[in-house]
């Protein structure tokens, strides 16, 4: 789901409060969870063209393809295997199918095109096969023989209808339809029909032209160039209810702009969509529709329909808001929602404000796609408005949404709005926000991050992390703690997230915030950092090291607070898992980093830092003889005086994780395999470190007797050390 302009910050403000009012009532339990013997992570939380001027002088319009190939919806991963046997069985089918529609006979196009059309309509899969299978051109090829010929025989009408028929089939519902439908250059001679003498053909023109204004890839009507207004205008004063359709589905789809919208406005458009209200239930919802698309943020189009007949057109759309059908009732709130956002100083009346409340709150329960409308309605209604989330909150709008996010199987769009209908009615009321909490509702949002639809988890990243950077310059030093803690979980191991984070500068704020002078601020900051780069690639690692740079990671290695200490060695330990490129971040600026890590193994008394600054070195002992020797310098410096190496310390701590990670680097030192191996064995062995290692084969912890046993079989390979 891309979200643009105002649209986006809107939505981003209200997550932003949203997310942090929860973050503020909510304890982070910052414990650490199972590390894996390489890497580490903290999670402090549980787990959405053409530009010609076509043929036909009563219907010249001039449009601009948008859209491209990558834009074409793709099929779900579950339903690949169905594709696949469909192409499969269907071969045969095609090429029958395909023989028939190139048939010079009539007769047998005709037929072959009524199987297409019923074989297609409303199977997804089917239709994705037939399009792989090249049944489009045909069909587009029969529209164009005959469209451009303007024969008036009854059989050449019948397979115009039947082939635009197909063809809208195709398009229905489906983008990757919409796409090969355009592809074919079926466009130009489907706005042809509009003008032909025989009625049906024009309706069936009409109805496949709607079907790809459906969807995001139809081309787009410039309004400003007269012909096409005039093009518009005849649309919508046909007397076919399709073509009339048509018309508000152009508009629907391609008014973007405000100098769009006063062109609309100024040819008399919006005064025909007013008259249409009083037409059909399809001319009166789709007019609806048009209407809210012209108004949007236009206070001159709003003006000039609550002026129109003397107001009677508001009245009109207020009346609305009682029609039977749900459908009209939401897109007449719609209507009034845009009009109040749009000029504050229109529908003041409480009575209207306690009505369209309750009206969206309502259709929420319908099981189609009003209910999946009715939670942005909703909160485009109530957003930065504390009166109406007031009458939200009396109407019990928090249980009410809170009930509906906990059904299943809702469909993206209704659950993305359900979100954003409770970060709307919690953004400034205490009480929502306590309604909110008291039903332990912050679960559901936060599973919404793994959500099984990928709009939804896209939605969800789209909508927290820009606003958690943002937080991040918070003058309260709780309200940046807090989005610390947040940032730390949804950068864990999600490429998505982490790759949008750094975009919005997140990784610049972090760095900065390590130095903070608030030790808490420092602990998340680093904190975070260690997530960003667990799992991360080389790029991610090397862009963060680049801005941490090696003397500032030494420094907080180095840090007051014992708890940023290890965090800072939980950090450099994600940044040298890896590659090898990886391990020589810490060979930065002469070693400086390493040597850190060192002095805090020599110097350091706390277990939890002891055991981070174990893994540093083992990771690095994972790598090339020039990494190996750098360890070994480390645990047994050249010179020494016969002091005992901390690592045999370490070897004989109760701390299990500590004797793990002491034997990993043990093992990752004399790997067989590795040239200077036995020379390095044999320094350990004189240490008295093999002889520690061997005492150990029985240890208590499984982990370390593990790690022992793969010791104990690569000294088999020694022979003169191991006796």
């Amino acid at each position: 789901m891309l979200l643009y302009g105002k649209e986006q910050e809107r939505l981003i403000k209200i997550f932003q409060f949203f997310l942090i009012t929860i973050m503020r009532f909510t304890s982070i339990n910052n414990q650490t969870q199972g590390i894996h013997p390489k890497s580490s992570i903290f999670l402090s939380l549980s787990r959405g063209g053409y530009t010609s001027l076509f043929r036909g002088a009563l219907w010249p319009l001039h449009v601009t393809r948008i859209g491209s190939s990558s834009d074409t919806t793709t099929m779900p991963t579950a339903a690949s295997p169905s594709v696949s046997a469909s192409a499969s069985s269907t071969s045969g089918t095609h090429s029958d199918l395909l023989t028939r529609l190139t048939s010079p006979d009539s007769d047998v196009q005709l037929k072959a095109l009524r199987e297409l059309k019923n074989r297609i309509i409303g199977n997804r899969t089917k239709k994705l096969s037939f399009i792989k299978l090249g049944l489009v051109p045909p069909v587009a090829a029969i529209l164009a023989s005959r469209a451009q010929s303007q024969s008036q025989a009854h059989r050449d009408n019948n397979l115009l209808v039947q082939s635009v028929a197909a063809l809208g089939s195709f398009a229905c519902g489906f983008d990757a339809g919409v796409q090969a439908v355009l592809d074919a250059g079926v466009f130009p001679n489907l706005l042809l029909l509009l003008s032909h003498p025989d009625a049906k053909v024009v309706d069936s023109g009409a109805r496949s032209l709607r079907m790809i204004y459906q969807s995001k890839l139809a081309p787009k009507c410039d309004f400003i160039q007269e012909k096409n207004m005039e093009f518009l205008l005849s649309l919508l004063n046909s007397e076919n209810e399709n073509v009339t359709g048509l018309g508000t589905s152009i508009i629907i789809r391609s008014c973007e702009t405000t100098v769009e919208q006063k062109a609309l406005c100024h040819s008399g458009v919006v005064k025909k969509l007013i008259s249409l209200l009083e037409g059909s239930l399809s001319q009166t919802d789709n007019s609806l529709e048009s209407l809210a698309t012209i108004m949007k943020n236009n206070v001159e189009a709003v003006s000039e329909f609550v002026g129109s007949e003397n107001g009677r057109a508001l009245s009109s759309l207020i009346e609305l808001t009682k029609d039977r059908y749900p459908r009209t009732r939401l897109l007449a709130s719609m209507c009034l929602i845009v009009i109040r956002n749009s000029s504050s100083c229109y529908l003041q009346d409480i009575g209207i404000k306690t009505k369209l409340v309750h009206l969206l709150l309502e259709l929420h329960d319908d099981p189609g796609q009003v209910g999946d409308e009715a939670p942005s309605a909703f909160s485009s209604l109530i957003s930065e408005k504390l009166d109406l989330q007031k009458l939200a909150f009396e109407a019990n709008a928090v249980d009410k949404l809170y009930n509906h996010l906990q059904k299943s199987l809702l469909h993206p769009k209704r659950f993305e709005g359900i979100l954003l209908a409770l970060a709307d009615v919690c953004s400034k009321l205490e009480s929502c926000r306590s309604r909110f909490l008291s039903l332990q509702a912050l679960k559901l949002v936060s599973d919404a991050l793994t959500h099984d639809s990928f709009e939804v988890r896209n939605f969800m990243n789209e909508m927290i992390v820009p606003p958690l950077v943002r937080l991040l310059d918070d003058p309260s030093t709780s309200v940046q703690v807090a989005a610390l803690a947040a940032i730390g979980n949804v950068v864990v191991d999600f490429t998505m997230r982490r790759s949008l984070f750094g975009l919005c500068g997140g990784v610049k704020q972090l760095v900065q915030l390590s130095r903070s002078m608030d030790s808490t601020v420092r602990l998340n900051a680093i904190w975070a950092l260690r997530n960003l780069t667990f799992l991360a690639d080389h790029a991610c690692k090397q862009e963060i090291f680049k801005e941490l740079t090696a003397s500032s990671l030494a420094s907080v290695i180095c840090d007051p607070e014992p708890f940023v200490q290890e965090q800072a060695l939980a950090l450099i330990r994600n940044l040298v898992d890896g590659c090898m490129k990886s391990v020589e971040l810490v060979f930065a600026e002469d070693g400086m980093l390493l040597d850190a890590v060192g002095r805090q193994l020599q110097n350091a008394s706390k277990d939890e830092i002891l055991i981070q600054g174990m893994y540093v070195l083992s990771n690095v002992a994972s790598g090339n003889e020039f990494h190996k020797e750098a360890v070994m310098q480390q645990l047994i410096p050249q010179g020494d005086n016969g002091t005992q190496s901390f690592i045999l310390k370490f070897l004989q701590s109760n701390e299990n994780q500590l004797r793990t990670a002491s034997v990993w680097a043990i093992v990752n030192l004399t790997f067989p395999s590795s040239p200077c191996a036995f020379s390095r064995l044999v320094k350990l062995h004189d240490a008295g470190i093999v002889s520690q290692v061997k005492s150990m084969a029985n240890d208590p912890c499984l982990d370390v007797k593990l790690r022992v046993k793969t010791m104990l079989g690569q000294l088999t390979t020694f022979s003169d050390c191991s006796a």
